[in-house]
């Protein structure tokens, strides 16, 4: 299938044509149909995927099917909430690429910068609007943004903006909404609270799964390292002496984590940059930038900042600390390995982290395969890890107690005094 078999208007087929797509992936071939025919979607798709384009090319040609009167103020007709600066800014982009050579307008607002030239935007009128739900919420409340006539909303990442405790704001920002309208949602996980918001704002919506969570793609070869928490810096910085990593996305738990690890990278002379939600956002776009361009090597990042990073070709994915959700190490490698290239996930993996490699183990019905030639070895547990191939969580694993352990006698198990009787 290509997308000339869609029904996608000739402008916008030719805006995709000049970003080299050719062919349509498995959720956007499922999802633009639905959505030109006006119903409610339900996307359980993983970043990667290819869903901006899944919503992006529908929602353009509606708008563009149905264009402003003449002489009149351009309205918001499509709202976007996502979670992160990066992914908003991320979409509004593409959104401009495909909608070229239409007459819409497009805009995003985020926080962490000015909101002054946010405001000039929605003063001259935008057709689509991309936006992080705490920033739109100020602007609306200071009236420069009017949701009255939105026609399409789309809640991007909606996990995430769950993680992050938007949910509030973003069930505010839908009560300024009218209530008839299409509803288009995505989310990687659907956990209790995601699944309630579902069944209250979707009206018979098209479900489309892609890549279920559980599942890693087969072309990303995936290893782990048992190292001690005060070495890992030391068996990173080894790693990285292999100059056949063109490219590292390092994921770290917390922010001040990614700095440091940052800073032991550029100790170690290799071109790193950090990027968390602390960042400035015009330090957040240069270190991207930087990646994305090659001037530098590595990215240390937080899950959240993440969200919205899109890097062709990555090498490699490192797990400077596993994730304690086994599914966000399924987002964290599906950033390697994308558009049917090969690529690489390393994971350090500490005494206190092995029941997280566990439960990873157990999602995705794969054994990681342990190196153990490394530098580092770990020495903070005395449990054997003897036989080769064997996964580290298997290794690991505590020693089953002796079958049927003889009993004390009765007298002495509840002898007056002891713990037993108490």
């Amino acid at each position: 299938m290509t997308f000339n078999d869609l029904n996608i208007i000739p402008a916008i087929l030719k805006a995709l044509s000049k970003e080299n797509y050719t062919k349509p992936t498995p959720i956007q071939e499922q999802a633009i149909p639905a959505v030109l025919a006006g119903r409610d979607l339900l996307g359980c798709a993983q970043t990667g995927t290819g869903k901006t384009a899944a919503f992006a090319v529908p929602i353009i040609q509606l708008l563009s099917e149905q264009p402003n009167k003449p002489n009149t103020q351009r309205r918001i007709r499509s709202l976007i909430l996502t979670p992160t600066r990066e992914l908003a800014l991320q979409i509004s982009d593409n959104i401009q690429a495909y909608s070229r050579y239409t007459h819409l307008r497009c805009s995003a607002i985020v926080g962490g910068v000015s909101q002054k030239a946010q405001e000039q935007s929605l003063e001259q009128g935008v057709d689509i609007l991309i936006a992080t739900p705490g920033r739109l919420i100020d602007l609306i409340n200071q009236k420069h943004a009017d949701l009255r006539h939105v026609e399409i909303l789309v809640l991007d990442e909606a996990d995430r903006m769950l993680d992050m405790g938007f949910i509030h704001d973003v069930k505010k920002i839908i009560d300024k909404m009218p209530s008839k309208r299409q509803t288009l949602f995505f989310s990687a996980t659907m956990p209790p609270e995601i699944s309630k918001l579902v069944k209250s704002l979707l009206v018979n919506p098209v479900k489309v799964e892609i890549t279920p969570v559980s599942s890693t793609a087969d072309r990303i070869k995936q290893s782990v390292y048992l190292v001690d928490k005060e070495n890992k810096q030391s068996l990173l910085n080894h790693l990285l002496q292999d100059k056949s990593i063109a490219s590292a996305l390092v994921f770290t738990r917390t922010k001040h984590g990614a700095d440091r690890v940052a800073r032991g990278l550029a100790k170690a002379g290799i071109t790193a940059q950090a990027i968390h939600g602390d960042k400035s956002q015009n330090a957040r776009q240069n270190a991207l930038g930087n990646f994305k361009s090659g001037a530098t090597r590595v990215l240390v990042a937080t899950d959240i900042a993440a969200r919205g990073i899109d890097v062709e070709e990555l090498s490699h994915v490192i797990n400077f600390n596993l994730p304690n959700i086994p599914e966000t190490y399924v987002h964290r490698i599906g950033r390697t390995g994308r558009a049917g290239l090969s690529g690489i996930a390393i994971s350090f993996c500490e005494i206190e982290e092995i029941p997280y490699l566990k439960d990873i183990e157990k999602l995705i019905r794969k054994t990681i395969f342990e190196v153990k030639d490394h530098p580092y070895p770990m020495l903070s547990t005395t449990l054997p890890l003897k036989t080769v191939g064997i996964s580290a969580s298997a290794a690991l694993k505590p020693a089953k107690p002796k079958a049927n352990p003889k009993p004390k006698p009765k007298s002495e198990r509840f002898r007056k005094g002891s713990k037993t009787s108490r």
